[in-house]
């Protein structure tokens, strides 16, 4: 009997009917904010303060405490010493679904003495649904005290939801294992990253270098430093005393500006021995902000030369040498990649003057996961703790932490504000590593899945609840670790406004009239993307750095097969149609079907006579074809796809070779030589082939609805197209054509990319549903 095969994963995107909306009773319809997600009912509990407390010895002084006490469920607020007044604050949140009592009893220990209790009955506990004010805390008489010791507790007790203000900072139930020093780390936080500059140092020349060879020709370089950047101009070509460069350095910067811009002029004196002619320490708080490509005014700074000696001269630290001549800006026209260009969530210039009004809004909601796998064990058994991270533009949000569980429950609701629909939201869940507060110190929390969304292939107004699979790539093959199921809703504000960005620049102006080089851009985005890291990963609690690097697709740009191979039969799809019209154009030749050929005969010879119903009839032809497609345009956002992606029918060896450093760590030297070069040339062409790849796909999505509005725009136009050239005489439409398309500089946009290219670059394609 052979054993049983395993079943195939599932890796399919599922529609699901959740009950969103904010229902807190049978009956009760007043609904909250959060309309995105499943309500989830909590008891909470607040214990501001209390007062003329008096400890059990009768001396007068007592360490207090709270304890509540619900069921099964125990815990204690911070205790103070020696305070019979004491204001303590905290909120504790209990699940309504796993309440197993009728009533709650509160406690004010003395240590372990108990002075009093107060108990309420669950059934009396009233209710709360934001934007109701909070509840009022009360003052309530401690019960079961000795007669004649006063004492007095401040409570507030309701019935709320996750849409309760108490919510993100109270102390939850189910994390009662986590120590103390653990608890910021499970809570839910919003993020904001820093705001990035490129700082573009122009160096022009310098003038009276003073090296200490006086018998040489000085071959000088200017090196410049930024925090952990670190770039040299060439050397000058003049080598003198007063050499010339005229060569731009580009750096990210980060507000606020803490570290300074160091230039040092060294001399090359010998091979890898350089000697320092003199430094210049420039603060960033003082260097010129320019929105566009206009030059800022250039400047002399002077050059310090540390020198050592004896006697009096020792004293003197530093003295004047020479000066250098600059032109520094912090570049606000350009948008900071810190992300892929391919899904990236922002592209507004860095400069807040060039921001237009938003088009809309993005609301999110993470509803749970289901099937997770088990990451890490825990007393002998599998366990894992799971969070959810949403990037989009500068907002992070990180919900909170479910401990325990492989069906963990977030239904936490966010929403950012959109300036462009043809961006990307990327949601990932991880397994947070670091409850044990200290004892956790150098573990990593571990990747789950991730999720991307275009908005430009939704529509408007529409709740898009699905449960998309969480897929990861290991070095033993692709693995389903779960779904995530999620609530999407994006609305526009003004269809108008937002049609009318389909004809606009994807990046900022500074992109196209003072393009940066390709090179420039990737060096630039590692940097920023390292300023992002550390920013978020010093905050509490942190995103750590695997997280953001994660979250950022960090290694997209790494060699792989894989990866090659997807991108070439992404080419091949495309190239299908092509194929399939010349093979069939062959048919028609050789006359395999007689009644087509006379057919495509006579079409042609009315096509022939008649020039002008060329054009009107492929535009009608082409606003058929996208009609038609309406009815089986895609009703689910993109997702991963492993087919796609090839992740599937790779073999070990490739997966091997995907997750292998860089450099390479399998083989001889002269191999690792080779075989890094290889990937490095490979990476690129992998990078051509994918784009490539996407322009063909934008080719198609003009027709298939992946975004309803640009399909949308582009049979309307085809429609208008097709009657007006119908009605104008083709000659004429000829005419106008040439002389558009010869017209003078003075009518063009200088160095913008056209209104139909905008739009074409605007067009989905699926490089979101690649892994």
């Amino acid at each position: 009997m052979q054993p049983p095969q395993p079943r195939p994963e599932d890796y399919t995107l599922k529609e699901i009917t959740p009950r969103l909306g904010g229902f807190m009773a049978a009956g009760d319809k007043r609904t909250s904010t959060y309309d995105l997600v499943e309500q989830m009912p909590y008891l909470y509990v607040r214990a501001v303060k209390a007062k003329d407390l008096h400890a059990k010895d009768g001396s007068g002084s007592c360490d207090p405490s709270v304890e509540i006490k619900l069921g099964n469920y125990r815990c204690t607020t911070r205790q103070f010493e020696k305070n019979t007044n004491p204001e303590w604050n905290q909120v504790f949140a209990f699940p309504k679904e796993r309440i197993q009592s009728s009533y709650i009893e509160i406690t004010v220990k003395d240590k372990d003495d108990i002075i009093g209790r107060v108990i309420f009955d669950l059934n009396e506990v009233p209710k709360r649904v934001p934007p109701d004010s909070p509840l009022a805390p009360e003052w309530y008489r401690l019960e079961g005290q000795k007669e004649g010791r006063g004492g007095e507790l401040m409570l507030a007790v309701w019935m709320g939801s996750q849409a309760d203000e108490a919510f993100p900072e109270a102390w939850h139930a189910d994390a009662a294992t986590v120590p103390s020093d653990g608890l910021a780390s499970i809570r839910s936080k919003v993020y904001l990253t820093p705001k990035l500059w490129y700082l573009r140092v122009n160096v022009i020349e310098a003038q009276d270098l003073v090296p200490s060879d006086k018998c040489r020709y000085p071959e000088v370089y200017v090196k410049a430093t930024l925090g952990n950047q670190s770039l040299r101009t060439r050397i000058s070509a003049s080598k003198s005393v007063n050499p010339m460069w005229n060569e731009d350095l580009m750096f990210v910067a980060a507000e606020p500006f803490e570290e300074h811009l160091i230039l040092s002029v060294e001399d090359r004196i010998a091979p890898n021995k350089d000697e320092v002619l003199g430094k210049a320490c420039i603060p960033l708080q003082n260097v010129d902000r320019r929105p566009d490509h206009r030059p800022v005014h250039s400047r002399w700074c002077n050059l310090e030369k540390h020198v050592a000696g004896d006697g009096e001269q020792k004293k003197k630290d530093v003295k004047f040498s020479s000066r250098i001549h600059l032109r520094i800006s912090l570049d606000g026209g350009y948008h900071v990649l810190d992300e892929s260009a391919h899904y990236s969530s922002d592209l507004r210039a860095t400069e807040k003057q060039l921001w237009k009004p938003s088009i809309g809004v993005l609301e999110l909601g993470i509803l749970n996961a289901q099937g997770l796998l088990a990451m890490k064990t825990k007393d002998g058994h599998g366990t894992t703790d799971s969070y959810c991270v949403a990037k989009y533009g500068h907002k992070w949000v990180r919900t909170r932490t479910i401990i325990d569980s492989f069906s963990p429950k977030w239904n936490e609701q966010y929403t950012w504000d959109v300036y462009d629909p043809c961006t990307v939201i990327t949601v990932g869940v991880f397994d947070n590593c670091h409850l044990q507060g200290e004892k956790s110190k150098g573990n990593k929390d571990s990747r789950i899945g991730k999720v991307r969304i275009r908005l430009s292939t939704l529509e408007s107004g529409r709740v898009y609840t699905h449960s998309y699979p969480l897929i990861i790539l290991l070095p033993t093959g692709v693995k389903k670790m779960g779904e995530v199921q999620l609530a999407v809703r994006f609305t526009c504000y003004s269809l108008v406004n937002m049609m009318q960005l389909y004809s606009q620049p994807l990046l900022p102006k500074m992109h196209y009239v003072y393009p940066l080089s390709v090179t420039q851009l990737d060096v630039l985005r590692l940097q920023a993307t390292h300023m992002v890291s550390t920013k978020l990963s010093h905050a509490e609690p942190p995103l750590r750095k695997e997280v953001v690097e994660y979250m950022l697709d960090v290694d997209s740009h790494m060699w792989s097969m894989r990866k090659s191979k997807a991108n070439f039969f992404r080419i091949m799809k495309v190239l299908n149609p092509l194929v399939g019209a010349a093979q069939w154009f062959d048919k028609i030749c050789e006359w395999k079907n007689p009644l087509t050929t006379v057919l495509i005969h006579l079409l042609f010879i009315i096509l022939v006579m008649f020039p002008e119903l060329i054009l009107p009839t492929v535009s009608l032809y082409l606003f058929l074809i996208g009609v038609w497609f309406y009815r089986w345009r895609p009703r689910q956002p993109p997702h991963m796809d492993t087919r796609l992606s090839h992740a599937e029918t790779s073999n070990p060896d490739e997966f091997d070779e995907e997750f292998d450093t860089f450099p390479t760590s399998r083989a001889h030297d002269v191999v690792r030589m080779r075989y890094d070069r290889l990937r490095s040339i490979a990476g690129r062409v992998q990078t051509v082939v994918g784009d490539l790849a996407t322009q063909g796909e934008r080719l198609q999505s003009l027709l298939n609805w992946r975004d309803p509005r640009a399909t949308a725009i582009f049979v309307t136009f085809c429609l208008i197209a097709a009657v007006v050239l119908y009605l104008v005489p083709f000659r004429m439409v000829v005419l106008i054509a040439g002389l558009y398309v010869l017209r003078h500089p003075r009518f063009r946009r200088h160095g913008l990319p056209s209104a139909p290219l905008n739009f074409f670059r605007r067009l989905p394609a699926k490089t979101d549903s690649l892994l």
